[in-house]
């Protein structure tokens, strides 16, 4: 089975910038999910897809292929993932026929993962024909969704989720609410057909990869990146 590692890492960032390849732990972000992505023996090829030389020559450095630089028109504020990965696709179709099977999708930004999680998001597509994608979620720490609220036109409160058997969740104990799970951006795995055909990451049948939430962060200011330096001696993960 052909399956094919993406790790996005455009040049622009607002909030941190340069975050691509911002120093984390004496090496740059974007080495984390590269040397991730090699890591595994179930993956067969390693891209960076960036649409600026510096991060293309860092992912090289690093072992990944650069095989064409990102158009500008989708390393903007907001281009979306289904459109880079489509264009992606649809180039290595073009000029190299070829066409993976599943494609894996590492974010720089969230480098805290283990092979063992790797392999496991791998494989509960791999075997099981029926899956679109596998995504990685973990546990809501903070507040469970079910006691939010949306302000509506008229200015009044309006619950953002109901339960059939619960009228007023927002009133009800936590513990007595269902578990519920926010997506960790720290690994998901789609079939190349799924992105390509349907136009989409995910599709509609999608399987949890639970993480640890020790595991969970998305570093995108200067806030994050501190406190990932404090995190990775601490955790066992892949590290350049």
């Amino acid at each position: 089975m052909e399956i094919l590692a993406v790790i996005p890492a455009r040049g622009g960032s607002k909030g941190l910038p340069g975050k691509n390849i911002v120093q984390l732990g004496g090496h740059p972000l974007v080495s984390y999910s590269i040397c991730a992505a090699l890591k595994s023996s179930l993956i067969t090829r390693v891209i960076c897809s960036t649409d600026n030389h510096n991060i293309a020559e860092v992912a090289k450095s690093y072992g990944a292929e650069v095989p064409f630089l990102r158009p500008q028109k989708l390393a903007q504020d907001n281009s979306t993932d289904t459109e880079v990965f489509i264009d992606l696709l649809s180039t290595l179709l073009e000029k190299e026929s070829y066409k993976p099977d599943l494609v894996v999708h590492f974010r720089p930004t969230s480098p805290f993962r283990t092979l063992a999680m790797i392999e496991e998001a791998i494989n509960l597509i791999k075997n099981n024909s029926e899956v679109d994608s596998v995504r990685s979620v973990c546990i809501t720490s903070l507040m469970n969704p079910f006691k939010m609220w949306m302000i509506n036109k008229n200015g009044l409160l309006d619950p953002l989720l109901t339960l059939e058997d619960n009228p007023e969740p927002y009133n009800s104990l936590r513990q007595n609410l269902p578990v519920t799970y926010v997506q960790s951006g720290t690994l998901d795995v789609a079939r190349s057909s799924v992105i390509l055909e349907k136009k989409s990451m995910t599709g509609k049948i999608i399987k949890p990869l639970v993480i640890e939430a020790k595991y969970f962060i998305d570093i995108d200011k200067i806030e994050n990146l501190r406190f990932a330096e404090v995190m990775i001696s601490h955790l066992d993960i892949i590290k350049p």
